[in-house]
């Protein structure tokens, strides 16, 4: 191997090394610029106005969600008045049945008493 085809090595390999780093720098360049364009923020008025469109959502969300969660509080609290309402008029009912019968058999009692009463003064 002589001095020339050494050289034309060298200045080979540097040639492709060359080519590689500048492949890699424009690439490189190319996927940075791709990052930088889908990256970079937007202009004022247009974050503002996601902004607003975000909190209108936001707001049309928690309404939608407290209507929804009002009407399930009326629902349950008219089903409970319902069931209480039942109740109390079962026990109201039964309450009523005891003190009729209490009454008719204290009555029954006095009756009786009457009669005893009688008897005696009638005997006496």
């Amino acid at each position: 191997m002589n001095n020339y085809d050494y050289e034309y090595g060298q200045v080979r390999e540097t040639s492709d090394s060359t080519k590689h780093i500048l492949t890699g720098i424009v690439v490189g360049g190319l996927i940075g610029a791709t990052a930088m364009m889908l990256l970079t923020p937007r202009s004022g008025e247009e974050i503002r106005a996601e902004i607003k469109d975000k909190a209108m959502d936001l707001r049309d969300r928690t309404t939608e969600t407290v209507k929804d969660t009002v009407s399930q509080a009326k629902s349950k609290a008219y089903e409970i008045k319902d069931t209480v309402t039942d109740t109390v008029r079962e026990k109201a009912e039964e309450m009523k049945q005891r003190g009729k019968h209490t009454v008719s058999r204290k009555l029954d009692d006095v009756s009786e008493a009457t009669e005893t009463g009688k008897k005696k003064v009638q005997e006496y």
